[in-house]
């Protein structure tokens, strides 16, 4: 599995989750949308996550037929299965900023979950269905997301393997946000440097807990 970060909340995830002989199917997460300061990716879409924001965007900024899912729910396409959880963009049950899904979904046995642009800590009954998660990306530098105490507070009530930090300050990004330093401090753990693309495999993720991995931003 391969991991890259776009900013904001779009990475591009390619894997294989019937195995090495099969074509990669690639992941999009909340592709970015226009006015966001950065360029939106162009690539191909097998999977789309939408967290929050304009399903149409999505579709525009991306090529091919993407399966779009937007919504809470159960679901199964390409290979890959997801489980979507209702919440909100702040503490007002989306009365400031609105609706937010968070997903969790499986490939080559590796269990992510994609908190989107959450603005409140997750109720007990959410948090007893992240149970397993192998990754967890997380928004660490937003007042109109949760803060970076909170974020490193749930990082420690999920427990993941892996952490990715989303949704902090970046060269060119139009949304004004805090860098992720407060979260890496918060939570006790700041890498040593950033990684271009992140590779991961099933059994690379067993000797981790809690680690933290920076990844610079794509072309």
């Amino acid at each position: 599995m391969n991991i890259q970060y776009y900013g904001d909340y779009c990475f591009k995830i390619s894997t294989k989750p019937a195995g090495r002989a099969t074509d990669d199917i690639i992941i999009w997460t909340d592709p970015l949308e226009k006015g966001a300061g950065l360029r939106s990716p162009q690539g191909e879409a097998n999977i789309v996550f939408l967290t929050h924001g304009d399903t149409q965007a999505a579709r525009e900024s991306l090529k091919g037929e993407p399966v779009i899912i937007d919504a809470p729910g159960e679901y199964a396409a390409r290979g890959i299965t997801a489980l979507g959880f209702p919440a909100f963009c702040d503490e007002e049950e989306g009365a400031l900023r609105g609706q937010n899904t968070v997903f969790v979904f499986e490939s080559e046995d590796i269990h992510m979950c994609f908190l989107g642009a959450l603005g409140h800590d997750l109720s007990p009954e959410t948090l007893g269905k992240l149970n397993g998660i192998d990754i967890l990306f997380v928004p660490v530098g937003g007042d109109d997301t949760i803060s970076a105490k909170l974020a490193a507070e749930l990082v420690r009530k999920i427990e993941p393997n892996v952490v990715i930090p989303m949704h902090y300050a970046l060269s060119g990004l139009a949304v004004r946000l805090s860098s992720e330093k407060a979260f890496c401090e918060a939570l006790g753990n700041c890498p040593r440097e950033t990684l271009q693309k992140f590779n991961i495999k099933k059994k690379d993720l067993e000797e981790k807990m809690l680690e933290v991995v920076l990844l610079e931003r794509g072309a």
